[in-house]
């Protein structure tokens, strides 16, 4: 059985982006754009994740890869097909760069000999397909397995990791332990900030990039009042009496998309138009700490607020690579359940349907725009794309003060953040926020700001071709990449 998956990749225009970033700052973009197209002469830069489906690396992959490919340089994006084994191994890997036990099981010769069955003959049928000229970038723990077998090739392949923790423990060293023989033999790694960087790895093959967001995708495209009404209206989200609005978005390819599917809530009532809303958006993960949220604000903002919780996450079914998906969410059912009636009456429980991954994106971008505070209580955090997308929505956001949530968030300014195991301290965050409307205006605006500085696909697309052409002419350190100042 093949064990890579070809993931098709769209052809987005980059001329989009002239209006939103400015007139230097789009010439800049298309001038690196086509020094690298030269440079890569027609060859292909390969991608390899261990999903297409759900979570923020598949939802970069799917906007950057379409970006780049619209700009004429060759993009091709492959999936890692494990087997049950596999990603239990690389979940607990995953768990385990963030400092937590995980499954409690090691990461040991018989989970080493699990993993490398199939990341050995993931890099043996790629480099079946790569030829002299490409670029291999290989993303997170899954494949990082792959990397021995493509270095055999003499391209250049590049590790990227999405996750880390910014203090490490013994547990995080052992992955690390686990990991570093195949990382070190890529030509860079990219990790999302300096704290996140392994120890022993060369400091001149190191890269910082930040992760970013899409303007234009349907998770962050402007949404009129009506289109958010009618979308949550035809999820059965909310109610519409009157059965008004708009349930309509635009695709990816500019063609025009409705929301036809019902998401499946635990709850007692929908939300209704003019209830106040706290909304977290992630998956089914114990780092995210969906507990946490619920007994927070049933502690600490219910007693003290009209408002509602809605804590949606995607259909564990449809996340091929997290086996505890199924577990966290019955976790949170349990929970709910348990909850006394007044409480149960104003916390929704939120599974969104994935069998049309634009749809599901739209609906997220509903929920956030209808929020009146976001938050992201998570105990780990690599970045945080849901804070970057609720921030660029020009929503007030609550998070934790870890990882790269507190390169997004200047406290007080652009959002609040708070300890992550401190739930009095998250309920005051949000409730002071939805006491003071004006407060949380002047903030969304800032946390909107902030974002197209900082955090738009454009920087991204500058700082990896900038990365590329270093590798390919062997002109400079990769870690002398960064975005040009001013770029946005």
């Amino acid at each position: 059985m093949p064990l890579l998956t070809s993931v098709p990749i769209a052809a987005l225009p980059l001329e989009r982006f002239e209006s939103l970033i400015g007139g230097k700052a789009y010439l800049r973009l298309m001038e690196r754009f086509a020094r690298g197209r030269d440079l890569l002469g027609g060859h292909a830069m390969w991608h390899v994740n261990s999903t297409a489906r759900g979570g923020g690396v598949a939802e970069m992959l799917t906007s950057l890869l379409a970006y780049a490919r619209g700009a004429g340089i060759d993009q091709r994006w492959e999936v890692i097909e494990g087997n049950e084994p596999f990603f239990a191994v690389t979940k607990r890997i995953h768990n385990n760069l963030h400092g937590a036990a995980g499954d409690g099981m090691p990461i040991d010769d018989e989970a080493r000999e699990v993993y490398e069955s199939v990341t050995r003959a993931a890099g043996e049928e790629l480099a079946n397909r790569v030829v002299p000229g490409d670029v291999v970038l290989l993303h997170d723990p899954q494949t990082a397995g792959m990397i021995p077998v493509l270095k055999r090739l003499d391209v250049p392949v590049v590790w990227r990791c999405h996750v880390g923790i910014d203090a490490a423990n013994s547990i995080t060293r052992t992955a690390w332990e686990f990991l570093r023989g195949y990382v070190r033999q890529a030509d860079a790694y990219v990790f999302s900030r300096k704290q996140f960087v392994w120890n022993e790895l060369e400091p001149d093959r190191t890269v910082l990039i930040a992760p970013s967001i899409d303007a234009y995708s349907a998770k962050n495209q402007e949404l009129s009042d009506s289109q958010v009404a009618g979308i949550l209206a035809a999820t059965g989200l909310q109610d519409s009496p009157t059965r008004t609005g708009d349930p309509s978005f635009v695709r990816m390819d500019t063609s025009p998309g409705r929301v036809e599917r019902r998401a499946e809530a635990d709850e007692d009532r929908p939300l209704r138009p003019d209830d106040l809303m706290v909304l977290q958006v992630s998956r089914w993960d114990r780092l995210k700490d969906p507990l946490g949220v619920i007994d927070g604000f049933v502690r600490h903002v219910l007693p003290h607020s009209d408002a509602h919780l809605v804590y949606a996450g995607p259909s564990v079914e449809a996340v091929a690579d997290d086996p505890e998906g199924q577990s966290v969410l019955g976790e949170a059912k349990a929970r709910f359940a348990a909850l006394p009636r007044q409480a149960r009456e104003r916390v929704h429980l939120v599974t969104l349907p994935m069998t049309d991954l634009e749809e599901n994106a739209v609906i997220v971008n509903a929920l956030q725009r209808r929020a009146d505070v976001t938050v992201q209580k998570s105990i780990a955090e690599g970045f945080g794309l849901t804070v970057a997308e609720a921030m660029w929505k020009g929503r007030p956001v609550v998070a934790s003060r870890i990882g790269g949530i507190q390169d997004q968030i200047e406290d007080g300014r652009s959002g609040r953040l708070v300890d992550a195991q401190d739930l009095a301290a998250y309920g005051r965050a949000v409730v002071d926020l939805l006491a003071d409307p004006d407060l949380a205006r002047a903030m969304g605006r800032q946390a909107r700001h902030r974002v197209r500085n900082g955090f738009l696909g454009t920087r991204s697309l500058l700082q990896y071709i900038a990365l590329f052409e270093r590798l390919v002419t062997g002109q400079g350190r990769p870690a002398e990449v960064s975005a040009p100042s001013g770029y946005v």
